[in-house]
């Protein structure tokens, strides 16, 4: 490992948080494979008396709590088996499972964290267009595949586009529906373009780079945090999640280097 990964807070996280993860029993503890003996901790149950809970929405009655641990305790019996037969190697399902673990423990700060009321009404704000209730806006676009060839056309007055199967205009429609058909970026620009007969752009989608012309805007509203605050949150910590991840395997990625043949 690097001397920077080292001194990064995420990187400390990651390395401490698997043996917090695994007092939790959301990561699975390390395994003696030759052992014969299954100890079956307090803080064992406690995690699958959590997933439980986290599965059902209640916590188990004594019974689902005994069926519960005897679920674990035969996956337990055939994963040591498994080990000792070490038929988790070369295992392609084995590998993504254990990868799925690490992005899960790179995004579980996120998933704990209590938010400010300041932190969600500054990311209600900045997506103001993902919560407006009431507002349409309706438009024209043309497609190109790059951007390079999208900026060339929006010098012309009527830019001609690129073939795709998308709809050259949509009138009256929501943010939401916009983003269920071009994604969430687009929409996220369309919000922020004014009506005008000039063309804008370009505009990011999934699929490449727009010019729109925006013909009208029916101004919505955006409720208060108070009336959303569920919704913002979850918002929030489905992104920061996905950020942490991402900043993880950066952090990870840049300790290895990678020879192709």
């Amino acid at each position: 490992m690097t001397a920077a990964f080292l001194r990064d807070p995420l990187a400390h996280f990651l390395l401490a948080g698997a043996a917090i993860w695994g007092i939790l029993a959301l990561v699975g503890e390390p395994v003696d494979a030759a052992s014969r003996t299954i100890e079956l901790t307090r803080e064992r149950q406690a995690g699958i008396a959590l997933g439980f809970e986290r599965m059902m929405g209640r916590p188990p009655t004594d019974a689902e709590m005994d069926a519960a641990i005897a679920r674990w305790v035969r996956e337990e019996v055939l994963y040591r088996e498994a080990l000792r037969l070490g038929l988790d190697e070369g295992d392609a399902v084995v590998r993504r499972r254990l990868a799925t673990k690490m992005d899960e423990l790179a995004g579980a700060e996120a998933e704990i964290a209590q938010p400010s009321d300041a932190v969600l009404e500054q990311w209600r704000t900045e997506h103001a267009g993902d919560y407006e209730r009431g507002g349409l806006v309706s438009f024209a676009q043309v497609y190109f595949t790059t951007r390079d060839a999208a900026r060339a056309a929006l010098r012309a007055s009527d830019p001609q586009g690129e073939t795709i199967s998308l709809p050259r205009n949509m009138t009256r429609k929501s943010l939401g529906e916009v983003s269920s058909v071009f994604g969430r970026e687009f929409a996220d620009a369309l919000s922020h373009a004014e009506a005008s007969p000039e063309w804008q752009g370009p505009f990011a989608s999934g699929y490449g780079w727009h010019l729109v012309r925006v013909t009208r805007r029916e101004e919505g509203r955006v409720p208060p945090l108070s009336e959303i605050r569920d919704r913002v949150e979850a918002d929030w910590r489905s992104a920061t999640a996905a950020a942490r991840r991402e900043r993880a395997y950066a952090l990870l990625r840049a300790a290895y280097s990678v020879e192709v043949e």
